[in-house]
């Protein structure tokens, strides 16, 4: 692995430390994720609600990431992400207080995701605008890859650990685990240096704004990749519909939940695993079409299956999928922005994937509200085919694109 230069980023200084924070911060992220659904499922027994959780997630995504961008292009960046984790912070200690005395309602319960998405908006572009200026853009392709596969082991922590920490000692305690997570995330944060060499900074203002959404209309590649991701997470997206396969389809229970919500965060680290070990992808646009092929028929199997090994093993290689197109979408749109316009053109990019998961939760609740789940993850998997055919016969140059 040394060979190739993949691990070669790690040597530079900040960025052991910023992956390290993002392994416990993604572990944080999912447990978080994961709790909310599984605490108003348990509140409610309803696949719209589980829809309107995603709903009330995507509000703030829309309309907070472009002013979230151009904030990240104005101040440290290092400082707006440790603001946002402590906003989430404050979230989990308050609903994990009040579910431990019995008090939480179902308005709270969406008062807080819709705050911690408030928070993860301004977080998400600050992050991903903070990494390039960490490694020399030689070792950039490597650092996102060595950054994806710590992010996916802790995206796969996050997940089991909810599912044995509830069935283990209740809701509240899942809460408290989140906020371990995120105290362990800051401290190493508070460790990076407060600049990081970045590029001279601007005031936020509208043209601002519009100077990073013309950049993304501009670059075929970038604006194909992120609306790739955007329409196939959306149809073909059933992490909402998670807990009802658990209950009502697998009858796996709380545990069940946990390993089948963290099978395709194992699947995704397996496949940066293998990113790590092998050269690095030079087409990166023909393989983020290929994975999101795979993707789509991945989500079909699952959608069909009643057996929880088979469920599990079909989520797993929809993790597989996934990860590749994050590492190249990821590889294209930071090679292709230059520093200045790294913060607003990441929040462009938050919108398309915060509307792909959370409007793919929308969708998929809501579908299956009106006829059942099994029905809402198929069609989804077929519309998520539909679109990357689309895709590929009209933007060549992401067809193209290489690194």
């Amino acid at each position: 692995m040394e060979r190739n230069g993949t691990l070669l980023a790690l040597r530079e200084p900040g960025v052991a430390r910023f992956v390290t924070s993002r392994f416990f911060s993604g572990a944080g992220q999912t447990l978080l994720r994961a709790t909310f659904a599984w605490q108003v499922f348990e509140l409610t027994g309803s696949a719209f609600h589980l829809g309107l959780v995603g709903l009330v997630q995507f509000v703030p995504t829309f309309f907070l990431s472009l002013v979230a961008g151009a904030v990240a292009d104005s101040f440290e960046r290092r400082r707006i992400v440790m603001l946002a984790q402590g906003a989430a912070l404050l979230g989990s200690t308050t609903l994990g207080l009040l579910t431990y005395r019995g008090e939480v309602t179902l308005p709270l319960l969406y008062a807080v995701v819709f705050a911690t998405s408030s928070a993860i908006a301004f977080e998400a572009p600050a992050r991903q605008a903070l990494l390039p200026t960490l490694v020399p853009r030689a070792l950039f392709p490597s650092a996102v890859t060595v950054n994806s596969t710590v992010q996916q082991l802790g995206w796969v922590t996050g997940p089991v650990a909810m599912g044995f920490v509830i069935d283990a000692s209740g809701v509240a305690s899942a809460y408290a685990a989140h906020v371990v997570l995120l105290l362990v995330s800051l401290a190493n944060l508070a460790r990076l240096p407060a600049t990081q060499g970045e590029a001279p900074r601007r005031n936020v203002s509208l043209h601002a704004i519009r100077e990073g959404i013309a950049f993304v209309r501009s670059r075929q590649a970038v604006l194909g990749a992120m609306a790739l991701d955007m329409f196939a997470v959306i149809f073909g997206g059933a992490t909402a519909l998670l807990p009802i396969y658990a209950e009502k389809i697998l009858h796996v229970g709380p545990r069940g939940y946990g390993v089948l919500s963290a099978s395709l965060e194992v699947g995704a680290l397996l496949s940066s695993l293998a990113l790590v070990a092998l050269p690095p992808i030079t087409r990166a646009g023909r393989a983020l079409l290929i994975a999101v092929g795979v993707y789509g028929v991945a989500t079909i199997v699952f959608g069909l299956s009643h057996s929880f090994p088979l469920s599990v093993l079909a989520y797993m290689i929809v993790g597989v999928a996934d990860q590749v197109s994050v590492v190249m979408r990821s590889t294209i749109i930071q090679l292709s922005t230059p520093d200045e316009l790294r913060g607003r053109v990441s929040s462009v990019s938050f919108i398309f994937i915060g509307a792909s998961n959370q409007l793919g939760a929308v969708e998929s609740g809501f579908v299956a509200a009106l006829t059942s789940a099994t029905f809402s993850v198929v069609s989804g998997g077929v519309g998520c085919l539909a679109v990357l055919a689309v895709v590929a016969a009209k933007l060549p140059e992401l067809r193209r694109y290489r690194v």
